[in-house]
Formats: C-alpha cells, structure tokens, sequence
C-alpha cells in the first residue's frame, strides 16, 4: 500500500523501521507538540509499531513515512490514527524540522484524506493539534478543514478540525 504524490512516497511503516520512527518521535519539535514534550521509550515506539501493523491487517490504514523522491529522504510520517477514544480514525502527521513549510505535509495529507474518502469509505474526517502549533492548523485550513470544537486534556487546549466528503 504505498501511495505516491508529486514529490513524495508514502510507505506503510513496519517493525523494522523502529529506530527511524524512534527517531522522529524523540525529535524535540516533533515531541512538542505530538507528544506533550515527553520523551517516548523504543518499547513505546515498538508497541505503536505492532498496534500499526495490526490496524493495516484489520483495516488497512496506519501510519506511512514521507519519503522525498528527490533524495529518498524520511522526512515523517502521516496516517490515520485512533486517538482520545474517537469513533474513527484522525488524520495525523508530523515532519521533522528541516522539512518544514515546504507544503509536504499538506500534499501527503491530502493523499491521506484521498484515500480516506475514496477507499475507505469514511464521510468525514478529523484532526486535532495543540491550540499553539499554528503550522497544524495552516495545513488543516489548506486541505479545506473547519475548526468545530476545542477541547482541554490533560491540561492543554486542543483544537479539532473536520472535513467531510
């Protein structure tokens, strides 16, 4: 299932690829504002990695690296993902710095939000980001996404997005 776009290649991310996930998970801008600053264990990262295998088994979606075609660089990842115990699947992406503001992030989610819509079937889709990550929010607006709700947990204010089909 891998998925390719003007300037990027999308791969399902598997058990071997723990140390490059690792990686950008313990990026300290990735882990401020995915993963409230805390510094995510390999055994954390691994069990993320099984939980990722099995939704692309049961449902096939999960998590895809963002490869440069240019240079087969892994720049991040983007997915569908289960978070704060939703009845479908959020949208998710992080970039590690160096690829920032160069619209990879909008032109991979949108082949995300694509095959959401288009192969599986969903109606809508959401997103969610911490109130001060202002980069996530631009990409929601840019991939047509409404502001619909702002939650506060664990302390942090989060802002949800939707688009729907």
């Amino acid at each position: 299932m891998i998925f390719e776009t003007e300037r990027l290649v999308l791969k399902p991310i598997v058990e071997s690829d723990l140390n490059t996930l690792h990686r950008i998970f313990t990026d300290s801008y990735v882990r401020r504002y995915l993963c409230d600053g805390e510094i995510w264990s390999l055994q954390k990262v691994e069990e993320m990695l099984a939980e990722n295998k099995k939704l692309f088994a049961q449902k096939q979606f999960g998590m895809w690296f963002i490869e440069t075609k240019s240079d087969r660089e892994i720049i991040g990842f983007v997915g569908l993902w289960y978070f704060f115990e939703e009845a479908q699947p959020q949208l998710v992406y992080a970039l590690l710095p160096k690829a920032l503001k160069k619209g990879y992030a909008t032109e991979a989610s949108t082949k995300i939000l694509d095959y959401g819509f288009d192969e599986l079937g969903f109606n809508y889709l959401v997103a969610s980001c911490d109130r001060p990550n202002i980069e996530s929010q631009k990409v929601a607006e840019r991939l047509g996404m409404s502001k619909v709700e702002e939650r506060i947990m664990n302390g942090n204010p989060i802002l949800f997005f939707r688009i729907d089909k």
